[in-house]
């Protein structure tokens, strides 16, 4: 319950109201124990409710509660009281107040003041220590609300770790992005007396931030976080969680916001703890998640920011300084699908330590990157960042699959040109850039992917598809879905790596098992052709793709086996310029029927034969390193291809 008076002014008055309160407990004490040189003072009356004052409101003390309550504060408080206590309990040492202390020096008493269900016990606000009678057993008083009395903010420490305080809630405050809309709803459905779960959905995790930061601040609440998965599942823990919060509810005039990524376990742990009480909660997801029944559930789905959206944040992030952009607004709104926290946090970052007249180039370069930056963290827990460092000049390809990349690269750049000026996007099912790269190991898939990245300055992550799929019906669809959300922020490039882990499984429908693996391919696809990025599939074994799902796929890449020319200029690229040769014979070396990685391999194996040598890298370095090679790949070494490599193979 927030004060009406300014912050110092109100604990100025708390000050005064708590002294009164605990010169009033004290000139009690003095006359339980026939001392009457002190009078028992009048409480003063205040316009502002004191700590004390909230306190018995939100939790309903009668003034023989409420007294108890100050007591245990003032055993804490002042070391008079502690004395005095221990004197009308008949002990010599200064200690806490037991029970029968109150019933003796306080008016109005009561027994049931300490009964569990009376507030002081059911809210927690004193309790008894365990063990003994109960009306010689020390009553203690709660830290959080010996801290609230005194006027100091500060948190439950049995949330700690759980259930934690959102700062600087204005920063996420942007009720146009679904936070207005369901505002309007849900205040009302807040503030009743049993409020429903509050379930958004269907936004990034930055708009469901902004519509909760939003609605909490429209309830004029204060917004609290966790993660349902950090929910403990102990009942005991649990009720011990829920009862604290329930209780923070009031002190904090609290609303709490509970993210899920939809994992059964963890609903279930939410739905028991959101049962154990009637506090307002939001439930946050990125997609529609069941919740098991305990309260009820009102759901508010929200939508993406449009790209409409993101050119209005855009214009009101740059200002004035987006003048010397040219028309690049549209072109990051289209490929970077950040919210507007974002995309003002980009702007701060691109703008910082950029001098006044930098030119318009440079500025646009610091945009790009301080996008692709912004985006990271959404999809750097679900998969695998690859730095991108190669270029054209260490790809060897026939000319055909060389055009295919560059076309590929074509896509993605004119995406916004063909699909959204042209219009094709009006009659086209799927926009997004989806491709398989087929062939052998080693014979540049990745190479290529890491080109293209870097050719169009986006993101490559490796999504590990053995990692991704699931024995448990419906998880593998789940996973792939949070992949292409996250994804979503940057545009990033996802590389599908070894996609016959999930394809290999395709065959004729003979159970359910099967039926459902065919199910997974068509969801993956799917999800791939309407990604507004580029989504590549590498696999060793494109037979096992149906002809209708390859119709699906804008490119499909054949990565052959290299030929004894494209080996001979692999071998040519592969060593530094820097680093030391001596004698090397490309054609020699191209006779070995391997493919780019593994002659990749064996040059890096070969130089560190040479660097512990001391020498510079020769064939026989080479040679060694090739017989390495094929020992791993567990292949003889065709002595027909190495057998003038040196002079002496022994």
């Amino acid at each position: 319950m927030t004060p009406k008076l300014h912050a110092a002014e109100w604990q100025t008055a708390n000050g005064r109201d708590l002294a009164a309160r605990l010169s009033r407990i004290r000139a009690l004490l003095q006359r339980a124990l026939g001392r009457d040189s002190e009078p028992v003072p009048e409480l003063p009356i205040t316009e502002t409710p004191s700590a004390c004052a909230v306190l018995t409101a939100l939790f309903g003390l009668s003034p023989f509660e409420t007294d108890v309550l100050m007591l245990c504060a003032g055993a804490e408080m002042d070391s008079a009281i502690a004395a005095l206590c221990a004197e009308v309990n008949g002990e010599l040492r200064p200690g806490s107040p037991t029970f029968g202390v109150a019933l003796t020096v306080l008016p109005d008493a009561h027994w049931s003041a300490l009964s569990p269900d009376a507030p002081l016990r059911r809210w927690n606000l004193i309790s008894p220590d365990a063990g003994g009678m109960l009306t010689r057993t020390p009553l203690r008083i709660d830290e959080r609300i010996l801290h609230f009395l005194a006027g100091v903010s500060s948190t439950d420490t049995r949330l700690a770790g759980i259930i934690t305080p959102v700062v600087e809630t204005n920063d996420f405050v942007e009720p146009e992005y679904g936070g207005e809309g369901a505002m309007v709803r849900v205040v009302p459905l807040l503030a009743s007396p049993a409020p429903p779960v509050i379930a958004l959905f269907g936004a990034d995790r930055h708009t469901l931030w902004a519509a909760a930061c939003a609605i909490a601040a429209q309830c004029e609440k204060v917004l609290f976080t966790a993660r349902a998965s950090d929910l403990p599942t102990d009942p005991r823990d649990r009720h011990s969680l829920a009862r604290a919060w329930q209780r923070e509810t009031l002190l904090s005039n609290a609303v709490l916001l509970v993210e899920t990524d939809g994992d059964p376990r963890a609903l279930a742990a939410f739905s028991a703890f959101a049962a154990e009480g009637n506090f307002p909660v939001l439930l946050a997801s990125e997609q529609p998640v069941s919740v098991p029944a305990s309260r009820h559930v009102v759901r508010f789905p929200l939508e993406y920011p449009t790209s409409e959206d993101r050119h209005a944040a855009w214009r009101e992030a740059l200002g004035a300084r987006g003048a010397s952009l040219n028309g690049y607004v549209p072109v990051l709104a289209a490929q970077f699908g950040l919210s507007p926290t974002l995309i003002r946090a980009a702007v701060e970052d691109a703008f910082a330590g950029l001098a006044e007249n930098a030119p318009g180039g440079e500025l646009k370069r610091r945009l790009w990157d301080s996008c692709r930056r912004q985006a990271r963290p959404s999809l750097d827990d679900l998969a695998l960042r690859i730095e991108t460092r190669h270029t054209w000049d260490d790809l060897v390809l026939p000319d055909q699959q060389m055009a295919m990349l560059h076309d590929i690269i074509a896509h993605v750049t004119h995406r916004r040109k063909v699909f959204d000026v042209w219009g094709f996007g009006a009659n086209t099912r799927g926009t997004g850039t989806a491709v398989i790269f087929a062939g052998g190991s080693g014979t540049g898939k990745t190479l290529a992917a890491e080109i293209i990245a870097n050719t169009l300055r986006l993101d490559l992550y490796r999504v590990d598809l053995s990692g991704v799929v699931s024995k448990y019906i419906g998880e593998t669809e789940k996973n792939l879905r949070r992949i292409f959300t996250a994804a979503e922020y940057g545009g990033a490039i996802l590389l599908f790596d070894e996609a016959d882990a999930l394809f290999g499984k395709r065959s004729e429908v003979r159970d359910s098992h099967d039926r459902y693996a065919n199910i997974e391919v068509s969801y993956l696809l799917q999800q791939m052709e309407s990604y507004r990025g580029l989504a590549i599939l590498t696999t060793n074994m494109l037979d096992n793709f149906d002809r209708a799902f390859l119709r699906r796929v804008r490119f499909v890449v054949q990565f052959p086996f290299p030929t004894a020319e494209q080996r001979a200029a692999i071998w040519e690229r592969v060593f530094p310029p820097e680093a030391p040769t001596d004698g090397l014979d490309l054609w020699k070396l191209a006779r070995l029927n391997i493919t780019g990685g593994s002659i990749r391999n064996i040059a890096l194996n070969s130089a560190f034969l040479a660097a512990d040598a001391g020498e510079p890298i020769n064939m026989a370095h080479l040679l060694r390193a090739a017989a390495g090679e094929f020992s791993k790949l567990e292949m003889p070494l065709p002595d027909a291809e190495i057998w003038d490599w040196v002079s002496d193979k022994a």
